[in-house]
């Protein structure tokens, strides 16, 4: 659908679309309504209040929320399945316990966070948060110090992999909206996120673990190995999801086995990029058909199913059916149906704030500034981010508001990619109260508000601000 000649002045669409964003928030935060709900209600009101004509109304809502969902859904829900299955054959278990035993005990906590790094790719923070939370118990434990030294490692691997990298919703969401390469920005997106958790995250937490001490919850330590069930158990052997010791299969698998099916989606993408860009060179024909196969196999969606197919048969099925694996997968596609359908939402808000020529008028007052993209990008998505919590929202949010200038810049795919790091960088920064992974954070580890504030609110920061600082330097040499 093509944009809509404004209506308004730029002053006028300017102070509508901050009253729709405050309208937003007042509605998710303030009146506790579903983001969902809220998202599509907002935009239905943005539109007319904009100037689009009421005929024209559905088209432009269900423009953003058709576009971002149809990549959205697929990749969201090919991860999830991935990780679950991961998770409950022991994979997450076996990861964790390689590397330690490989780092050694001084080095326990970036093994941590090493291996949720990895584990991060197909898994949501929140999820990998909890899976990881007995493993990281069980070491802080048995080499003593504050949780803090061995909980933040891996608490921050799974928050940048989770803002920063395909296929999570918000970069995907975000790259949709540029019209950006999802797997080059797949490939650009692990590196910087790697970096920037080591400089913003790993040794940041280790400098807050030494200064703030953090005893282990007995009390929790005992609900994470013996209160959770979340899977059912298919075969009667007691092999559900209680903590990371009972998995779906008695026997783990391998270290190299875990690690070759995390691996798989990485090599596969990197087919379509490297192809794509020796196409574009000239070095092979466009036209040659083993590479459009290399190509096909290489799409993001397509390198996903593959590499849930061979979780499946190296890991599903070594002791157990494909109707018990399909029942895990069932388990696990329950719980991302909002995620998807809020990401489609905050698409849908940020289609109809492109369609509207809101998204052109901010983009033109912070150009008139002197702010460059990537500094605009940034800063529209802190500000979303500070004022709602939700980093997905300020991901799909601001990717909207930008998008016209994006496409109108005629930027490379690389410029692209790093146009969405910068945004997952800013949505990354001050968590505080509003965002539910402060109080997953608090909860787990056992700190108060205070404590959560000084300690976990300056880790996602430094984290968000290392990224965006790689992303910007790149962005000034590219």
């Amino acid at each position: 659908m093509e944009a809509i000649d404004p209506a308004f002045g730029t002053t006028t669409l300017l102070l509508i679309a901050a009253a729709a964003v405050a309208v937003l928030l007042f509605l998710i935060i303030k009146v506790k309504m579903h983001a969902f709900v809220a998202l599509v209600l907002v935009s239905v009101l943005t539109a007319l209040a904009a100037g689009i004509p009421v005929a024209d109304v559905p088209d432009a809502i269900s423009f953003g929320f058709s576009n971002t969902l149809g990549s959205v859904a697929l990749l969201v829900g090919f991860g999830v399945m991935i990780g679950r299955l991961l998770e409950l054959t022991g994979g997450a278990q076996v990861l964790a316990d390689t590397l330690i035993n490989r780092f050694g005990e001084k080095r326990a906590p970036f093994a941590l966070g090493v291996a949720a790094l990895l584990f991060g790719f197909p898994i949501f923070f929140d999820a990998g948060l909890v899976v990881f939370l007995p493993i990281i118990m069980t070491v802080a434990r048995r080499f003593g110090g504050s949780l803090l030294l061995y909980g933040f490692p891996a608490a921050g691997a799974f928050a940048a992999m989770h803002a920063m990298v395909p296929p999570h919703p918000g970069p995907v969401a975000a790259a949709e909206a540029f019209g950006a390469n999802i797997g080059l920005t797949l490939l650009v997106g692990a590196p910087i996120a790697v970096l920037a958790w080591y400089v913003g995250a790993y040794l940041v937490s280790q400098a807050i673990g030494r200064r703030v001490h953090i005893d282990v919850p007995v009390a929790l330590f005992g609900e994470m190995n013996g209160g959770r069930d979340e899977t059912p158990d298919p075969d009667g052997t007691g092999a559900g999801a209680s903590g990371t010791a009972s998995t779906l299969t008695r026997t783990a698998p391998a270290f190299a086995t875990v690690l070759g099916i995390l691996l798989l989606p990485f090599v596969l993408i990197s087919f379509n990029t490297v192809l794509d860009t020796l196409m574009s060179a000239g070095v092979v024909a466009e036209d040659a058909t083993w590479a459009r196969y290399l190509m096909l196999l290489g799409n993001t969606s397509v390198a996903l199913l593959i590499t849930v197919i061979v979780a499946t048969l190296v890991l599903g099925l070594r002791e157990h059916s494909m109707a018990d694996v399909s029942t895990i997968f069932d388990k696990a596609l329950g719980p991302v149906c909002s995620i998807i359908l809020i990401t489609g939402a905050g698409g849908m808000f940020g289609g109809v704030l492109r369609l509207s020529g809101i998204g052109d008028a901010l983009s033109g007052s912070l150009s008139g500034l002197g702010m460059s993209l990537i500094v605009q990008a940034f800063l529209i998505s802190t500000v979303l981010r500070v004022a709602q919590g939700s980093a997905t929202v300020a991901l799909t949010t601001t990717a909207g508001l930008i998008s016209a200038a994006a496409i109108d810049a005629d930027l490379s795919n690389f410029q692209l990619s790093l146009l969405v790091i910068a945004i997952a960088a800013g949505a990354t920064v001050l968590s505080h109260v509003n965002d539910s992974g402060f109080w997953l954070v608090s909860r787990f580890f056992g700190m108060d508000v205070k404590t959560t504030l000084k300690t976990w609110t300056v880790m996602e920061t430094t984290l968000g601000l290392t990224a965006f600082v790689i992303a910007l330097g790149l962005w000034l040499v590219a």
